[in-house]
């Protein structure tokens, strides 16, 4: 498994990356495309949005905590393949934050099964 380079990364210091807006997340570097569409997995704007929002969130404030593990270095490396996010730093994040974040949606659509009245009129 490669390690994160030393230091801390564009994005936990708070700074944008290179050729990006001030204050935002901007862009995430690729290191893969996926051979047969070229296209990461999880697309850049969904890895984006998910840090945006855990920012906005307050999620990514305060940032003292320390995480370790160890986990398979194919598991991370296919992490890595699938959201284009090259440092182990930045991959733990995305993941946490992406958890943090959840919304429950399928559950809360499971539970509201059968609990519209089939009467309803939903205009077509």
């Amino acid at each position: 498994m490669t390690k994160a380079p030393a230091g801390k990364s564009p994005m936990r210091r708070g700074q944008p990356l290179a050729g990006t807006a001030k204050g935002s997340l901007g862009p995430m570097k690729t290191a893969h495309r996926e051979p047969t569409t070229g296209q990461h997995a999880v697309s850049k704007a969904r890895v984006e949005a998910v840090m945006r929002a855990a920012e906005k969130s307050g999620l990514l404030s305060g940032k003292g905590g320390r995480i370790g593990g160890r986990v398979s270095p194919a598991l991370v490396r296919q992490a890595k393949r699938q959201t284009g996010i090259e440092t182990d730093t930045d991959l733990i994040e995305f993941a946490l934050a992406t958890v943090a974040l959840e919304d429950n949606f399928a559950d809360a659509f499971r539970e509201s099964r059968g609990k519209v009245d089939p009467k309803l009129k939903l205009g077509y």
